[in-house]
């Protein structure tokens, strides 16, 4: 077998071969993308069969799953469970250190064995997991690996937009089976940091670094050095390792180096951080990047480094027609923020999704604001009317490791645990209930520096939760304008039932955003040809009638988004969405990101001053 090199200049011929975690990065690793053995197990009978100990009949790319074209399977039927199998030579020069199988995702439960020896079980598609080959290999040694993704349809799950029936209709698109993100090995010491958490206070031009080591030996010592790249200037801290399990560093930004984190100057410092031991040795050693940057709220305002800052939010879910959830390379995340950017979009919502890692750092380096969320959906209709949603005790877990991953990227702006859970409030407390508080909670005891939205429409059921908002399709910017008004006096406008049963607690003066509207149903090949009005769900939708030509999208569009713009009590909206996505036809570009639109007149109308912004 090949060798990959884990150096980013070598000419690399795998998929995806950046290194998938740019906040933590060691010069020994190795990306195990590319093609690996692979077969479906339709009922799930593949243990019983032998499958972990031969060799398998197919073969996969990876990180692509085989219900993608770029997979090499594009088998879109269901999948109860397929396996994986791949043998990897664990490079010699690694003598003396500990290796670690990591996988940035798999959908949805995971087991892993090395060597015949089970090393991991996982739950959860959309978060990464490690396992610990010290048992089971050794550098020089070969290393058999084998991974079984269970993904049924019947089961209650966190799916996010994945149909569970077979076609593409509605807002429900082809699934994703298995391994979708980068899998690859590392090397560590024995004793080793095991993650950075950073946490910037603006008030006082400072940042404060956590770093969890694996174990706290005697007379160890960490180091951090943060560098300003344009100044060269270094400053830094050093902090005991020895007592404490998680050594708290703190560094004092002089005001000539204190240049905050914004969407229009996205300025980061290069971080190092050296754990050395009782004679002052290197025991490990990772590179990152570092920002500062505020988010605070005041009275209806969400204001970033104290300015009242107009969140022009696009909806994107991560789509592609080739690869599904996965980006077919690196430079598709980049292309993706870039035309939000050009149509005048600020941000985005992270819809349904918990994206690759790469994305919040070409969000960090590239200025974009980001709402991180959760792809909850999957669990509706497992009960009767009233008990209808069934989120399960694993959605706390999974959100617990998306917020554990992503805590530091300056980029995420504020958390969105649960989209649009759609239950009658009653006077009984449900599954649901427990289920919102403790992501709510959750989120606000790991991360106590960002605003937290406990659902994103429907369904609110935290009082205390920082921001309230609603979803709205009307598509007749009069009438939007006055569903509107209420804001202003404390009864905005707010999702309920159709039978008009309530789903939420009352909105008790929050900061408020309108997190979905718009969604133009225009695509003029398919305008010209349609004999009639009316929504085909499965080829075309949008919200609403479809307009009659590109010149009235333009009206609606600035109709639309001149309601919330000018609404002195709106700080923000989110308009659905960047690009079509199989049968849904509005998106600001189409599903194959090639121009839809004249990007000038978008831009135009998004970028005038908000009313919020007058100050």
């Amino acid at each position: 077998m090949m060798i990959l090199s884990a150096s980013e200049g070598d000419i690399l011929t795998i998929p995806k071969p950046e290194h998938p975690r740019p906040q933590l990065v060691r010069d020994t690793w190795l990306n195990l993308n590319g093609t690996w053995g692979f077969e479906i197990d339709a009922g799930d009978s593949g243990w019983e069969r032998g499958l972990l100990t031969r060799e398998l009949t197919d073969e996969i790319l990876v990180p692509f799953a085989p219900e993608s074209a770029l997979s090499g399977v594009e088998n879109v039927d269901f999948m109860e469970a397929v396996w994986y199998r791949r043998t990897v030579t664990i490079p010699q020069e690694w003598a003396g250190l500990k290796v670690l199988l990591h996988f940035g995702a798999v959908d949805h439960d995971a087991t892993v064995w090395v060597n015949g020896v089970e090393v991991a079980r996982h739950r959860g598609g959309f978060t990464p997991f490690t396992a610990d080959l010290s048992e089971v290999t050794e550098p020089g040694a070969d290393a058999v690996i084998v991974v079984r993704a269970r993904d049924s349809r019947h089961d209650m799950q966190a799916r996010g937009k994945q149909a569970t029936w077979y076609n593409n209709t509605h807002c429900q698109y082809t699934r994703t089976t298995g391994i979708w993100q980068t899998v690859w090995l590392e090397a560590v010491p024995d004793v080793h940091i095991k993650r950075l958490r950073m946490t910037p206070a603006l008030a006082d031009s400072s940042l404060t670094l956590e770093v969890p080591v694996s174990r706290n030996r005697k007379g160890h010592t960490v180091e951090a050095v943060l560098t300003n790249p344009q100044s060269k200037v270094r400053m830094e801290a050093s902090a005991r390792a020895d007592v404490d399990l998680s050594p708290s560093l703190r560094f004092e930004i002089p005001e000539a180096q204190l240049r905050p984190w914004s969407h229009e100057d996205p300025f980061l410092y290069d971080l190092q951080v050296t754990l050395k031991n009782d004679v002052g040795q290197t025991v490990d050693e990772v590179s990152s990047y570092a920002a500062v940057r505020s988010i605070a709220l005041d009275g209806k305002v969400v204001r970033i480094n104290g300015k009242a800052v107009f969140q022009r939010l696009v909806l994107d879910q991560g789509y592609r027609p080739e690869s599904l959830m996965t980006a077919p390379d690196d430079a598709a995340l980049v292309r993706d923020i870039e035309l939000a950017k050009s149509a005048g979009f600020n941000g985005a919502r992270l819809h349904q999704k918990v994206f690759e890692e790469r994305f919040l750092y070409h969000a960090d380096r590239l200025g974009y604001l980001v709402w991180g969320e959760f792809g909850d959906w999957g669990v509706s209709g497992g009960g009767t009317l009233g008990h209808n949603q069934q989120p399960t005790a694993s959605f706390v877990a999974q959100w617990l490791e998306v917020l554990q991953r992503d805590y530091n990227h300056p980029s995420i702006i504020g958390w969105c645990p649960l989209n649009e859970t759609h239950q009658h409030l009653h006077d009984r407390i449900t599954v649901l209930d427990d289920v919102t508080q403790a992501m709510f909670l959750a989120t606000k005891l790991a991360d106590p520096t960002r605003p937290v939205i406990d659902a994103s429409g429907y369904s609110h059921r935290v009082r205390e939760t920082d921001i309230y908002d609603s979803h709205s399709y009307e598509q007749d910017p009069d009438a939007f304008r006055v569903e509107q008004e209420g804001l202003a006096s404390g009864k905005p406008y707010v999702n309920r039932a159709h039978d008009g049963v309530e789903y939420s607690v009352p909105y008790n003066g929050q900061s408020f955003f309108v997190s979905e509207f718009g969604g133009i149903w225009w695509n003029e090949a398919e305008a010209r040809q349609a004999a009639a009005a009316g929504n085909d769900v499965e080829t075309s939708w949008g919200y609403g009638q479809r307009v009659a030509s590109e010149e009235e999208f333009y009206e609606r569009f600035e109709g639309l988004c001149g309601v919330l713009l000018d609404n002195p009590h709106m700080f923000g909206y989110c308009y659905t969405q960047l690009t079509d996505v199989f049968q849904e036809k509005n998106g600001i570009f189409n599903f194959d990101r090639s121009a839809k639109l004249d990007l000038t007149r978008i831009r135009a109308i998004q970028e005038r001053q908000a009313a919020i912004e007058r100050e």
